[in-house]
């Protein structure tokens, strides 16, 4: 090395959270995606107590989605499934996994006699 020469190394990092379980609300699983929802699902029951329910997709674009429970007890599994099918897959392709923050808002009227 060159005497004249000066090395001068510079390392910058981003730092976030690490939170369990790494997974929200939910992940839409493209049909050739790297991972399946069986080694996801397995992954998720080691790293948290959450429940998660898998809704398997016959489509071209879509393979499976991974949904926590809770938000299953708020929306029907059609409805999940047409949102994700008109919304979701437009904008995904097969080899994808898009990761999914749900909101549900729901409005109860009761009928008093």
């Amino acid at each position: 090395m060159n005497n004249d020469k000066k090395l001068r190394s510079i390392i910058r990092a981003r730092l976030t959270e690490f939170v369990l379980p790494p997974i929200d609300d939910g992940l839409v699983l493209g049909k050739s995606s790297p991972i399946g929802h069986v080694a996801v699902g397995k992954a998720l029951s080691l790293l948290s107590t959450t429940a998660f329910d898998h809704i398997a997709i016959e489509d071209d674009v879509i393979g499976d989605i991974l949904v926590r429970s809770a938000i299953m007890r708020k929306v029907s599994k059609d409805q999940l499934i047409s949102f994700v099918l008109n919304e979701i897959k437009p904008l995904m392709g097969p080899e994808e996994i898009i990761h999914l923050d749900i909101e549900v808002e729901l409005t109860l009227e009761t009928k008093q006699s």
